[in-house]
């Protein structure tokens, strides 16, 4: 089991294992949260301080929420607004400590144009 939080401390995301890869995306919102994501199943990734300490943001297409704490202001992950649709929550991996990176693989997408894995 790994644990992240926010800045701040008052959400939590425990997660089962490192995870296999994370994702850096530039399109037009990752890029400007600086995310670094793992995605996991969602019954897979337990949030301590949700609702209660967060705020959501919803765009796009309008399927997943973005959520951060509302006290500091960090991003914790994306979840889906309808689970039967996108089964999966990205976890922002910058809220957990760096060394639970070591040796996973970094992954570049291009969420701006071609929508493909560009590494």
């Amino acid at each position: 089991m790994l644990t992240g939080t926010c800045h701040c401390g008052a959400v939590r995301i425990e997660v089962p294992a490192q995870p296999e890869s994370i994702t850096l995306c530039n399109c037009s919102i990752c890029r400007r949260q600086g995310g670094l994501w793992a995605y996991y199943a969602v019954e897979a990734v337990k949030v301590i301080g949700y609702p209660e300490h967060t705020d959501e943001y919803i765009w796009g297409d309008r399927t997943l929420r973005c959520v951060r704490c509302k006290h500091c202001g960090c991003v914790t992950h994306w979840e889906p607004i309808d689970p039967e649709q996108h089964r999966t929550t990205h976890v922002n991996f910058r809220n957990f400590d760096p060394e639970e990176l070591d040796g996973v693989r970094l992954r570049r997408f291009d969420g701006a144009g071609t929508w493909r894995y560009i590494d």
